[in-house]
């Protein structure tokens, strides 16, 4: 993902779930604890820039690696570019926060919900 100051949260959204088609990030104005969730009310709107809502503005480009933990990526984003982002596996209709499974991989997130996906078509 190039992260610089005129991308939207949408445009980052999107790099996002075109590398993982069965996750998605969401931004927020505030942080949460480990093995906790973040509420909705507190979700920045997508077409804001990314200059908008970080309070740290390196630019650059982060790797998304499969072998990153869930929990590594959202800190790298926290502490390199200064905003709060959590990752959603989809699994059905539904979207999780993936609070309990923060110490997995986002590869494992992945797989987890094609997994789901192919039990409840087959």
């Amino acid at each position: 993902m190039i992260i610089n100051n005129n991308k939207t949260l949408k445009e980052l959204k999107k790099e996002f779930t075109s590398k993982f088609p069965h996750l998605s990030i969401e931004f927020y104005n505030t942080s949460h604890q480990p093995n906790q969730g973040n509420s909705k009310a507190n979700i920045l709107d997508e077409n804001l820039t990314f200059g908008d809502v970080r309070n740290i503005h390196t630019e650059g480009e982060m790797t998304i690696d499969g072998h990153l933990k869930t929990s590594t990526f959202e800190q790298v984003f926290k502490n390199t570019f200064g905003v709060n982002v959590q990752v959603f596996r989809k699994a059905g209709d539904i979207w999780l926060q993936t609070t309990i499974t923060d110490h997995w991989t986002l590869a494992e997130q992945e797989r987890a919900a094609l997994e789901y996906e192919q039990k409840v078509e087959g």
